[in-house]
């Protein structure tokens, strides 16, 4: 069997042909065992094309042996295991069988599972000595992203002997990873995890302060996966209508921190000037602007959003909003981008008679406007 094994398969078809000469053998999971025990690399290209991704989502015994080779006491073994799982997380179908393949009747191991792949992501990102951190902030993003598998992922990191408050903290803790991981794609798992309402009522909890701690990630220079995953999250939780008023009260003061990324170093009047809230005032002349269009735009979706009310579009208004869009709009070259900007703007600029409607999702727009409006922004775009 050694002799077997003397070189380590590099190519998906020797992978494919070990592993049926392994099946017909009876020996599935010596595949991983072996290469675990004389301390190799987990050959990536096994994971890494689409034929041997598929192999191994038809073998929830290899996925299994691939979660307990993660949390091997060789850092090399326990990494390549991670990247391996990075790769097939990546898709939905991969990331659904992670997180339900190994029950025969298609359900989930339970929480207590030493072998759970969320609880044990979860346990890396908490250990401050882990070298795997990172590897397993990407996993969870990676199984996040699928709206079908939220709830479930929400459920089992509150089941996992870590609170959820726990994990923003060790988010939003600079250097709390002794090991050098950034843990950055929390952000983008928080973004995807905002999708489920249970997520956004822990984070908009008004007795507690959690939205808060994440509010000066949008800033956040280091990292535009980070930056971009707190966006995402924010955005989502603009969606709530019925917590806009807290949201741009004090308490919260989202306004600026949507504002500022996509403020510049332009000098405006005093009058003009002191609408602004305080952090959008007499900015220096090195200021810029968010230089991710994909950032800029999820900024635009959430300012929209925190226009439904008419109380959140007067405490707009009053706070110059429109000034720092319309400085904006002349700098922004992506139409996709300009379109969104435009769209606040529209309403901003609009009076309450005009607009006619407390709620703007109250107003009832006929079908076939709808369509004509439709079509005007793809048109837009395309110009």
């Amino acid at each position: 069997m050694l002799e077997f094994w003397e070189d380590v398969p590099s190519d998906i078809t020797d992978w494919i042909k070990c592993i049926y000469y392994l099946e017909c053998n009876g020996l599935s999971l010596v595949l991983l065992m072996v290469l675990m025990c004389h301390n190799r690399p987990l050959d990536l290209g096994l994971t890494g094309t689409e034929d041997g991704r598929c192999m191994l989502l038809r073998r929830p015994c290899l996925l299994s042996a691939l979660i307990f080779l993660a949390q091997d006491k060789s850092e090399s073994i326990a990494k390549e295991a991670c990247l391996a799982i990075v790769n097939i997380s990546a898709e939905e179908l991969g990331s659904r069988s992670l997180l339900f393949s190994h029950d025969s009747k298609g359900t989930a191991q339970d929480a207590d599972s030493d072998n759970n792949i969320v609880v044990v992501m979860i346990k890396m990102i908490m250990d401050p000595d882990s070298c795997l951190a990172d590897h397993a902030c990407m996993i969870l993003s990676n199984l996040t992203r699928p709206s079908g598998n939220i709830e479930h992922v929400i459920l089992l990191i509150e089941k996992c002997g870590f609170t959820l408050d726990q994990v923003v903290s060790v988010f939003t803790t600079q250097g709390y990873n002794r090991r050098g991981a950034n843990l950055h794609y929390l952000g983008p798992m928080f973004s995807n995890l905002s999708q489920s309402i249970t997520f956004r009522r822990f984070l908009m909890d008004h007795e507690r302060c959690i939205i808060q701690r994440l509010l000066p990630f949008t800033e956040y220079e280091s990292s535009h996966v980070r930056r971009g995953g707190i966006v995402g999250t924010l955005r989502n939780c603009c969606f709530d209508i019925e917590n806009h008023d807290w949201l741009l009260s004090p308490k919260v003061d989202i306004l600026p921190c949507l504002l500022l990324p996509l403020a510049g170093p332009e000098e405006f009047e005093d009058t003009e000037m002191d609408k602004l809230p305080p952090e959008l005032q007499y900015l220096p002349e090195s200021k810029l602007r968010e230089t991710d269009p994909d950032i800029r735009k999820m900024l635009l979706e959430a300012l929209i959003q925190l226009c439904a009310k008419r109380s959140s579009r007067e405490l707009m208004r009053e706070r110059n909003t429109y000034l720092i869009l319309r400085e904006f709009h002349k700098w922004e070259k992506d139409r996709t981008v300009l379109l969104a900007c435009e769209n606040v703007v529209d309403i901003l600029i609009r009076t309450e008679d005009e607009i006619g409607e407390d709620n703007i999702h109250d107003i009832d727009v006929p079908l076939e406007l709808h369509q004509k409006f439709q079509k005007m922004d793809e048109d837009f775009i395309k110009d």
